[in-house]
């Protein structure tokens, strides 16, 4: 038990937390600190080597505090998360985790999608992304969002896969 409570608190340090909602892993300013950036850069090549190298189910953890190494199991999928998140946090860029079966305001779906707040009441009010509504609130579930961001990736990869295919027919490349 004590592992896994100086687990949290080095994911803590990354500002990562449990929770219900989404919590931003960043700064004031919406990215991580420059040397939050290079300590993620060289936690992602370690993570990364050591994905690689056990291809097991679980993963073993070393923890290293003030008062000596700590080893712990935790699931592949935890780590594999990690790399992930350190990935991002090592291209600058702001982390939001968010649990699948986490319900959103609308304001929130909007910006996990980065469009504005009405255009996704358009999506909402047209049946491209589940909701519900609570009182006058509408609610959109994490994993409804996360099917539509998919759906809409896949719609975006044929047109421009049927544009390469056009612009080569009309002898434009």
């Amino acid at each position: 038990m004590e592992g896994a409570l100086r687990l949290l608190r080095v994911l803590r340090m990354l500002r990562i937390e449990e929770g219900g909602g989404p919590m931003p892993a960043t700064t004031e300013s919406g990215l991580p600190e420059d040397e939050r950036i290079e300590v993620a850069r060289t936690a992602l090549a370690h993570v990364k080597a050591y994905l690689a190298r056990q291809p097991q189910e679980s993963a073993l953890v070393r923890l290293v505090v003030e008062d000596g190494v700590e080893e712990l199991v935790v699931p592949r999928g935890a780590v594999e998360l990690l790399a992930r998140i350190l990935a991002h946090m090592a291209a600058g860029e702001g982390v939001t985790i968010v649990p699948a079966h986490a319900e959103l305001t609308t304001q929130q779906a909007a910006d996990m999608l980065n469009v504005s707040r009405p255009y996704l009441i358009g999506l909402l009010d047209a049946g491209e992304i589940v909701y519900r509504k609570v009182g006058t609130h509408r609610r959109v579930q994490a994993s409804s969002l996360l099917d539509y961001q998919r759906r809409d990736d896949q719609r975006r990869r044929e047109a421009a896969d049927e544009l390469a295919a056009l612009t080569q027919e009309m002898g434009l490349t």
